[in-house]
């Protein structure tokens, strides 16, 4: 009976009463209008459809605020049945009741001078439940309304829930690319500082565009292509410097447009795995990584030269594994992202299908 305060504060409320107030009028004008054919004698018309009133509204209150929520609504339907039975029987003996009522007291017990309609047991009847079904109606109109609204509200905050961990899920992968990166190379910056090489401002330099981009650009939901790009080269060119004649890297890009977006610091990972597990053959390490465009897909391709006995995959990096984990929050069912290794090559094949669709 947990219903029960709900329906109790609703009474209780002044705007709830005068609803249900001139409901219950425009009930007795209806047993008024149909209780009146074939008869001119208002004075029993109107305290018939008088007496008739508390049946009808005690019947009604008891299937709206009783059988309809604590059965129906629960499925406990052989329940409604039965109590739906008792229901009729009990409205059918105050009905019965009220005819005799008009009877003895309205007719002094002539029951030719009733109107044809108010001794129509059958016809009473009707009227009465044809009321209790229109409010039950009506009830449940409005319940599954409610219910409906109350469901749709719990899916809208369960989908901002969502959205926020997945969000605070994002941001933390973020941060975690940030010390890898810059520890890489800030090690660089270090090894040439204790050189005193003459590289070192330029180094500074690119490494400063590079802060530019990781601390402030990554909190963009997206950027540009052209501009992910433009760091790719310029962190290439940061490893160029640490690597010196031993560093070979061939970088294709085809039909990018300013259009296209991606999530910052999406593709770096992957450039950033390939130096860190790298290795040197034959006294290189050689480096090819290639972006388009085709249609709406991004294809982005990168291998590097590894030793059979030291395969990155064996050891995939923190970069690597939080780029898959950001491919899976932001492109769910939308990517494909392979990664092998054959004879002294390191292979990683990213497509990203349909790349601007939010």
């Amino acid at each position: 009976m947990q219903i029960a305060p709900m329906n109790f504060s609703k009474i209780i409320n002044s705007s709830y009463i005068l609803v249900h107030f001139l409901f219950w009028i425009g009930v007795w004008f209806f047993y008024v209008y149909f209780f009146s054919y074939n008869s001119t004698d208002a004075n029993f018309v109107t305290w018939f459809s008088a007496f008739l009133l508390p049946v009808t509204m005690i019947t009604t209150y008891f299937v709206v605020y009783f059988l309809i929520p604590k059965y129906l609504l629960l499925k406990k339907y052989a329940l409604f049945a039965l109590y739906s039975v008792y229901t009729i029987v009990m409205s059918t003996w105050l009905i019965l009741l009220t005819i005799f009522t008009s009877l003895l007291f309205l007719s002094n017990l002539k029951i030719e001078n009733m109107p044809p309609m108010s001794r129509n047991y059958i016809f009473v009847l009707i009227l009465v439940f044809l009321v209790v079904l229109l409010v039950s109606f009506v009830y449940l109109l409005n319940h599954n309304f409610q219910t409906e609204s109350k469901n749709k509200e719990l899916q809208n905050k369960i989908l901002s829930t969502q959205l926020q961990l997945k969000d605070q899920e994002l941001q933390y992968l973020k941060k975690q690319i940030h010390p890898h990166f810059l520890f890489n190379t800030l090690n660089t910056i270090y090894g040439f500082a204790l050189k005193q090489s003459i590289n070192t401002p330029d180094i500074i330099l690119k490494l400063s565009n590079l802060l530019d981009y990781i601390l402030y650009q990554i909190n963009k939901p997206k950027v540009s292509l052209k501009e992910e790009i433009m760091h790719l080269k310029e962190y290439i060119d940061l490893e160029q410097i640490r690597f010196q004649d031993t560093l070979k890297v061939n970088f294709l890009t085809e039909n990018i447009d300013v259009e296209k977006m991606i999530p910052p610091m999406l593709l770096i990972p992957f450039v950033e795995n390939a130096f860190k597990h790298g290795n040197l053959i034959d006294g290189f390490l050689l480096v090819d990584i290639k972006i388009q465009i085709t249609k709406d897909s991004l294809l982005f391709n990168i291998k590097n030269t590894v030793k059979r006995d030291n395969e990155p995959d064996k050891k995939p990096g923190i970069g690597l594994a939080n780029i898959k984990k950001r491919l899976d929050l932001i492109y769910p069912e939308k990517y494909d992202l392979k990664i092998k290794t054959e004879k002294n090559w390191y292979f990683v094949d990213l497509i990203i299908e349909n790349l601007n669709d939010d």
